[in-house]
């Protein structure tokens, strides 16, 4: 699945962090879902306390949504997912997740190419220093810089990244703001996803109108799994026009 497969149409990823997807809570936000046909389940996180394999086992056995890998680091490596995202944190500058862990992960990833997805991945602060600033060593972007912003995305494109990531980072205090995306949006030409600081159906609706292709939604729904629900909704509408 590579960037070309992912439809520039509206969609919305479910992000489920191996180290937080309890049993019970999991099958309950899994039929909540499929029920709402998420178009996409992403695993990973920061840490690793758990399993990815068995994590993407376990989803794959109660849902027929296609499992994309989000590592957070190379201990979350799997081939069991439907897609790999390749990250390139490009709005910061620890040359491990540059390159310097590419460089680790690529025999491991070589004979599943057809699988990954090389995603610029934008770090914008939104109120709180996030749980990935800290383990990345990295800075987020100001989310007033927009020309830093916009100049980080636009280099992500030439150097042949086939997705651009906006994350505000777990926990933040606010979404990604519109303005923001929509600049950024008008800027490149491959899809943009924006997640992160996500907590109702009216942020889900600003930031698709302002041109985001891929919403990633993670900790709002596993405090409230209908809020998955409300965004898929949203994302219909969207469909409908």
């Amino acid at each position: 699945m590579k960037s070309d497969k992912f439809p520039r149409s509206k969609s919305i990823a479910l992000l489920l962090d191996p180290d937080k997807a309890g049993k019970e809570p999991l099958s309950e936000i899994l039929k909540v879902a499929a029920g709402c046909k998420t178009d996409y389940i992403m695993v990973g996180g920061s840490l690793t306390f758990n399993s990815v394999d068995d994590l993407i086992v376990t989803v794959k056995k109660q849902c027929s949504i296609p499992v994309i890998l989000f590592p957070g680091n190379l201990l979350q490596l799997s081939r069991k997912a439907d897609a790999i995202m390749l990250l390139s944190l490009i709005s910061g500058r620890n040359p491990e997740l540059l390159i310097g862990n590419h460089v680790i992960a690529a025999p491991f990833l070589k004979d599943v190419r057809d699988k990954l997805v090389s995603v610029g991945y934008i770090l914008i602060s939104c109120g709180s220093r996030t749980s990935v600033e800290y383990i990345s060593q990295t800075e987020a972007i100001p989310a007033d810089k927009h020309d830093i912003v916009i100049a980080t995305a636009i280099a992500g494109e030439m150097l042949g990244l086939g997705m651009i990531y906006l994350e505000a980072g777990s926990g933040a205090l606010h979404p990604v703001p519109a303005e923001l995306i929509k600049e950024v949006r008008n800027n490149i030409s491959v899809p943009l996803a924006v997640g992160g600081g996500i907590r109702d159906k009216k942020e889900v609706e600003s930031i698709f109108r302002a041109g985001a292709d891929l919403i990633i939604m993670g900790n709002g729904c596993e405090k409230r799994p209908q809020l998955l629900a409300e965004a898929c909704r949203v994302r219909n509408k969207f469909k409908a026009t």
